[in-house]
């Protein structure tokens, strides 16, 4: 099996397991949101120091400590992946579901516009139509809700953030998110410290099969964001994205026909906006990577007739 297709279906997977958290993180009340992600962080520490020390692998450390650039990296990405833990599990435990499904339709727009806004890049026409139709379904929601989708947004911007710094630092997945989850982890260990000298934890006070939930979300959270690590460094950016649809549908699924959130008429229209960008944006994507592609062929056809002309 070659790298590329080893990495989509990594992807597959890791999209696959994220479409069925908001079921997981239900399951996990009544802690609060920021209790549930304190463990979440010092679980997902635990499991991949676990990981790390079967496969005696730590060299890495010394790496990202010759690094200014890798470690600043890193710290980073904890920060954002942090931000979209909590935005997600309280978006799930507020029954907003739904509104976290569009937060992951929209990133691919986001992700644009990143890269229009930071990195200087030019968009084609089709991708400014893609961009100006998010636009138009934000408001379009933002009247349905009564105020901007800040928790879609935020979730959004955050995973899009933190998948363009993934794919910029390049670190195998484990190694990255160690990282991550201990950069993460005194901040944790201090809030719940704080809970639990206070009375105010459920961990270990409301049923054994609470207790080994909130233990096992940090397994529950790393295999997913290894799988995701592992697929972003095997495929192109245009299949990541693509794969990345299938969790939102599964959450907005969910939401609708399982946790029966509503879905007015004017919420369906700004989703079907959603939905029209991205096939735009999508099919866009893919004509332009032929293209490249055809032209990267002409061109190396171009240098093998010269070449075989002058020997």
């Amino acid at each position: 099996m070659s790298e590329e297709r080893r990495g989509f279906f990594f992807g597959l997977a890791a999209y696959a397991m994220w479409g069925f958290f908001p079921i997981y993180f239900k399951l996990l009340q009544p802690a609060t949101p920021l209790e549930i992600l304190a463990h979440r962080v010092l679980w997902s520490a635990v499991f991949v120091s676990l990981l790390l020390s079967a496969l005696r692998n730590w060299r890495f450390l010394a790496r990202l400590a010759r690094s200014p650039r890798l470690l600043g990296g890193s710290l980073l990405a904890a920060l954002l992946i942090g931000v979209n833990w909590f935005t997600y599990i309280t978006g799930v435990n507020s029954s907003r579901v739904v509104e976290t499904a569009l937060g992951y339709f929209i990133t691919p727009l986001v992700v644009v516009v990143f890269g229009v806004t930071v990195q200087g890049e030019r968009l084609r026409r089709w991708q400014w139509v893609a961009v100006g139709l998010g636009a138009t379904a934000v408001a379009v929601l933002t009247l349905d809700y009564g105020h901007l989708p800040y928790i879609a947004l935020t979730l959004a911007a955050s995973f899009g953030s933190y998948s363009l710094v993934k794919k910029r630092l390049g670190l195998p997945p484990a190694e990255s998110l160690f990282v991550e989850s201990t950069a993460l982890t005194v901040p944790a260990l201090l809030y719940l410290g704080w809970l639990t000298t206070g009375d105010r934890a459920t961990f270990g006070h409301v049923s054994a099969g609470h207790t080994v939930l909130m233990i096992l979300s940090g397994v529950a959270t790393a295999v997913p964001l290894m799988l995701f690590a592992a697929s972003a460094n095997r495929v192109p950016l245009v299949a990541l994205g693509m794969l990345q649809y299938i969790a939102p549908i599964l959450q907005l699924a969910l939401g609708v026909l399982l946790f029966h959130e509503p879905m007015p008429a004017a919420r369906l229209a700004g989703f079907g906006l959603v939905w029209a960008a991205l096939v735009m944006f999508t099919v866009d994507g893919i004509r332009a990577a032929r293209r490249a592609k055809r032209a990267g062929a002409v061109t190396a056809a171009a240098l093998t007739s010269t070449g075989q002309g002058t020997s």
